[in-house]
């Protein structure tokens, strides 16, 4: 998928494809590059959170942009809205669990953390990293946090798929929820928070570095 999205990405900023073109339809990419229908559709969906293109139903793919936007959309909200709702809820959320944890919670968090280490599917792996955030919320002791995190939950899957498929966030993620549960454990809520800060700072660099000029 990478190496398509590249080809794609590298074909509009080239100027081959202007805006307003439509790209060739899936079954001649996939031919063309020699990959499945499913990779090429990635592909496009990467291409249209990066601001490349568009889909019309019936239609096709379109060009939108001759550049990669420097917001991309995961959703209903952008990335931006998402980091600064994300910094001003999950970083103080951190502490919060770090102090309210119960037992149950941090025996869930490790679990999570345990079967991300060893998940090997993209898809699987994103759907248990959008459930980690959910339960550092329900963590926190307040209803109200989880349900903010719910509330975005379909975007945080398409971004951390974005992220990982193209910014290889996956390995250095695992690492960082795992120091972030560790401080949790051990009722350190300035290491809590200091970790999500981390994490989110990595996320904002990963995306920042994405949709750079390729």
């Amino acid at each position: 998928m990478e190496a398509v999205l590249g080809e794609i990405r590298g074909a509009i900023e080239r100027g081959e494809y202007g805006v307003g073109d439509k790209l060739p339809a899936e079954a001649a990419m996939a031919q063309s590059f020699g990959v499945s229908r499913s990779v090429i559709r990635e592909a496009l969906r990467a291409s249209a959170a990066l601001g490349l293109t568009v889909s019309r139903t019936g239609k096709g793919t379109y060009v939108q942009s001759a550049g990669a936007a420097q917001n991309p959309i995961f959703g209903s909200y952008s990335a931006r809205d998402l980091l600064e709702v994300r910094r001003h809820v999950e970083i103080p959320v951190a502490g919060f669990a770090a102090v309210r944890r119960g037992p149950d919670d941090l025996d869930r968090l490790a679990e999570l953390t345990d079967r991300m280490r060893h998940e090997t599917d993209d898809t699987a792996w994103v759907a248990l990293d959008t459930l980690f955030h959910i339960s550092v919320a329900q963590a926190s002791g307040n209803p109200v946090f989880a349900k903010v995190i719910e509330e975005i939950r379909d975007a945080l899957r398409q971004q951390s798929f974005f992220l990982n498929k193209l910014g290889d966030r996956r390995e250095r993620s695992n690492r960082e929820h795992e120091e972030l549960v560790t401080a949790i454990r051990d009722a350190a809520p300035e290491a809590a928070t200091a970790a999500m800060t981390t994490h989110l700072d990595q996320v904002e660099k990963t995306l920042t570095t994405i949709v750079a000029p390729a």
